[in-house]
């Protein structure tokens, strides 16, 4: 079974350098047309140019593929807009849209500012929120989208230094378990990558030999997958260095506690059968926790639930 993407229009931010322009570049050679976006600026967020997005659309026209650059920045919604419309005009649909973009301001949370925090988050979080949005009603509307957003170990398990990148990047997770509901009934299938990358954003972070091994090229087959006409959808896939995995969100199977012990006392008299691994879930919405809360007490309660 070959995947391709021929009829299909892609719009991948920051893809003017690392992942992003690989995922755009595989994207092209596969049958898609792709929006380049990248606004052109450092790893910090600092700057702007286009010479980087044209350079990737170049590559791609030189291959046969078709493709057009584009400089918006993903925090401000007008200029999403604009990109969006871009789009439209061009090619008269949007089908996958790849929230890549991204940049980075390290420290400590006691030394960092609520100013960079910010700024973070309205990169990664709301420039995955502006992007999506864009295209929600259009993919809708054809009752077609495939969306990915980019999450990180750093938001899923925590990495020192990284609290304001970590919270964005956990953030995307909330808005893509949610969308996948919303967006079932319109076949809109939203996924997470969660990548590994050797790029300008992790170098000097990885040992020479490792960031060899950890190519973009490496992690672009995850984003291929998961943007396919036969995608799951609301799933984290992991991918670097050539290796995959699912990520999860898991919920203990739980435990009720009568009446005299629901205490701090009680909670931590019971802490391993309340934390014990075996009979955990993957709930697939909120309400499945009300829910299993509930039947915990009635049964504890001997209530008959019918």
């Amino acid at each position: 079974m070959s995947i391709r993407y021929d009829g299909k229009v892609a719009i991948v931010t920051g893809s003017g350098g690392g992942l992003g322009r690989c995922h755009a570049i595989e994207l092209a050679k596969r049958g898609a047309k792709v929006v380049v976006n990248d606004l052109g600026g450092s790893v910090d967020g600092t700057g702007a140019g286009s010479d980087a997005a044209q350079a990737v659309v170049a590559e791609i026209e030189a291959a046969g593929g078709e493709a057009i650059a584009n400089g918006a920045n993903v925090a401000k919604y007008d200029e999403v807009e604009m990109m969006v419309k871009q789009a439209m005009d061009k090619w008269g649909r949007v089908d996958i849209l790849v929230n890549n973009a991204g940049i980075l301001r390290d420290k400590s949370f006691a030394k960092g500012t609520l100013e960079d925090f910010k700024l973070v988050l309205d990169v990664h979080l709301m420039g995955s929120v502006n992007c999506t949005k864009a295209c929600w009603e259009i993919m809708r509307e054809q009752a077609y989208g495939r969306v990915v957003v980019t999450t990180s170990s750093s938001g899923l398990y925590g990495n020192f230094g990284q609290t304001n990148y970590g919270s964005a990047k956990m953030g995307v997770i909330g808005m893509m378990n949610t969308l996948a509901q919303e967006g079932a009934k319109y076949n809109i299938k939203i996924n997470a990558l969660a990548p590994t990358a050797g790029t300008r954003m992790t170098e000097g972070l990885i040992p020479e030999e490792a960031f060899a091994l950890l190519t973009p090229e490496t992690v672009t087959p995850a984003v291929l997958f998961m943007v396919s006409e036969d995608a799951p959808t609301r799933t984290i896939l992991s991918a670097g260095a050539g290796s995959f995995a699912v990520a999860r969100i898991v919920e203990s199977a739980g435990a009720w506690l009568p009446p005299e012990e629901q205490t701090p006392e009680g909670i931590a008299a019971h802490w391993d059968a309340i934390s014990a691994t075996e009979g955990e879930t993957q709930p697939q919405m909120g309400a499945e926790q009300t829910m299993k809360m509930v039947g915990l007490a009635m049964e504890g309660l001997g209530l008959n639930n019918g």
